[in-house]
């Protein structure tokens, strides 16, 4: 690191805070908006990528996994003659209310699965387990809904859609995109919540035999129903996540607002940084004056821009991390994986570079001769 880089770049502290505070206000915004697009990524359609279903059997034209209707349940012995099919069970999931112990309702959303298999669902349970599900009437939540939805230990009893309901456990990290909790319970006890009968369920979900090429397995299906549509589970996936980030908006407003704080940052920062160089105009006239050329004058100034996307990057990340870990306590997940941290001090690094170009400019186009210029 070049002397004179350090110099100008700690000799006036006001202008130096003034671009920290620029880089580190655009890298925290960058990492909340996308964050929070990550958030959304994960939380929009984490029961379908948890599931370990190959196949899905829903009725036509649903918009995403969260908005399904009935199907006949017969369907599922068709699809068991079907080459390459291992098994198919029925799973519900559709919305329903909650009662809270103020009388007040709460949106839910009911999730019934096979026991057996376990397909679709929860994936990491923190108390109780999945067997006492076999009870009658018994439910796991997520922890991170107990508050919202009155509940303080295991064993309580609560009231669903006009039925009671026993809190049998407690899942972790089993967030939901629309802040209506998952509530995990048998399919048998599903039905009864859901006030379907047995002849009815809301999808089919299906294991191939393993092996089996599961996009000709899906063919197959549809030929022999055709009356229902058919998605992998990637599909399914994709078709989720493309509702609820892109087509409610929420998605594209996250990241318009990670690129915002991108270009505030470069705004800023390119202002501080050529309003030092512009100061310092006479300095760099005077190196040139006794032979300093172009590319040492680049250095300069490179450096003192990198240098200050290293020392906001720190800044900034620090705080993310704290801000990271207090969303974990509310409905809106952020996230910031390693390769997220490093790509936000790729774009500090862009940031800064970018912004010293016009001090490039500047530097390197002084006339030697204004040195000795009155």
């Amino acid at each position: 690191m070049s002397i004179l880089a350090l110099r100008n770049l700690f000799h006036d502290k006001v202008r130096l805070s003034v671009t920290l505070t620029g880089i580190v206000f655009a890298l925290i915004l960058i990492v909340v908006q996308f964050g929070l697009f990550l958030g959304f990524l994960e939380t929009s359609a984490n029961i379908v990528d948890h599931s370990g279903v190959d196949l899905w059997i829903t009725s036509p034209g649903i918009p995403h996994i969260n908005g399904g209707s009935p199907i006949p349940e017969r369907r599922r012995y068709k699809a068991l003659a079907v080459d390459g099919v291992s098994e198919v069970r029925s799973y519900a999931l559709l919305f329903g209310n909650w009662k809270l112990p103020s009388g007040a309702q709460e949106a839910c959303q009911i999730v019934g699965f096979d026991l057996d298999t376990r397909l679709g669902g929860p994936w990491d349970v923190a108390a109780g387990s999945i067997d006492d599900l076999r009870g009658d009437y018994t439910i796991l939540i997520d922890e991170h809904y107990k508050k919202k939805l009155g509940i303080t230990s295991l064993g309580e009893t609560v009231e669903i859609n006009g039925h009671r309901a026993r809190v049998a456990g407690f899942t972790r990290g089993v967030r939901s995109f629309t802040t209506a909790p998952y509530i995990y319970t048998s399919f048998k006890n599903a039905l009864d919540y859901l006030k379907l009968t047995e002849r009815q369920t809301i999808f089919l979900v299906v294991k191939t035999v393993p092996g089996a090429d599961i996009r000709k397995v899906k063919t197959r299906l549809q030929q022999s129903i055709p009356d229902v549509d058919i998605y992998t589970n990637g599909e399914m996936m994709r078709k989720t996540r493309n509702y609820w980030v892109f087509s409610t908006g929420a998605g594209v407003t996250t990241l318009m607002g990670a690129a915002l704080g991108l270009l505030v940052g470069i705004v800023v920062v390119a202002q501080t940084i050529y309003s030092a160089t512009v100061d310092h105009i006479r300095e760099y006239g005077t190196l040139k004056a006794m032979g300093a050329t172009n590319r040492y004058l680049y250095k300069v100034i490179i450096q003192q821009a990198l240098l200050s996307a290293v020392m906001g990057y720190v800044i900034a990340i620090a705080v993310s991390l704290f801000v990271v870990d207090a969303s974990r306590e509310g409905d809106a997940l952020i996230l910031m994986p390693p390769a997220m941290a490093a790509g936000v001090f790729a774009l500090a690094v862009f940031m800064c570079g970018a912004a010293s170009i016009l001090s490039i400019r500047k530097a390197t186009s002084i006339d030697p001769a204004m040195v000795f210029r009155g």
